[in-house]
């Protein structure tokens, strides 16, 4: 699954978008410099969200929307057309959503 897959469904699942958690997170005291573990316990907690997940979030809310350039049009397991992530929710995105 590609991660603006797991962005997507967990879009779907709480119908919350990518940046309106990092608002959340940011809220908490969440963002650049904060361990995994402590925003992984709080989106299981407070959202059933799993680690893969909770991981994809984890990646924006600590280093923002650009991922690396290996997964970019790779084919592989977490393959992306872009090195930049849609955040702003999946029904706006002009790419059309997931890859």
């Amino acid at each position: 699954m590609s991660f603006q897959s797991y962005l997507d469904n967990i879009e779907t699942k709480t119908g919350i978008t990518p940046r309106q958690f990092i608002d959340l997170a940011s809220e908490r005291g969440f963002g650049a410099g904060t361990k995994a573990t402590p925003i992984v316990e709080w989106l299981k907690n407070d959202y059933d969200l799993g680690r893969g997940h909770a991981m994809a979030l984890v990646h924006v809310i600590t280093k923002g929307p650009q991922i690396s350039d290996k997964h970019v049009g790779s084919g592989g397991t977490h393959a992306d057309p872009s090195d930049m992530l849609w955040l702003d929710g999946k029904a706006t995105n002009p790419a059309g959503g997931a890859a």
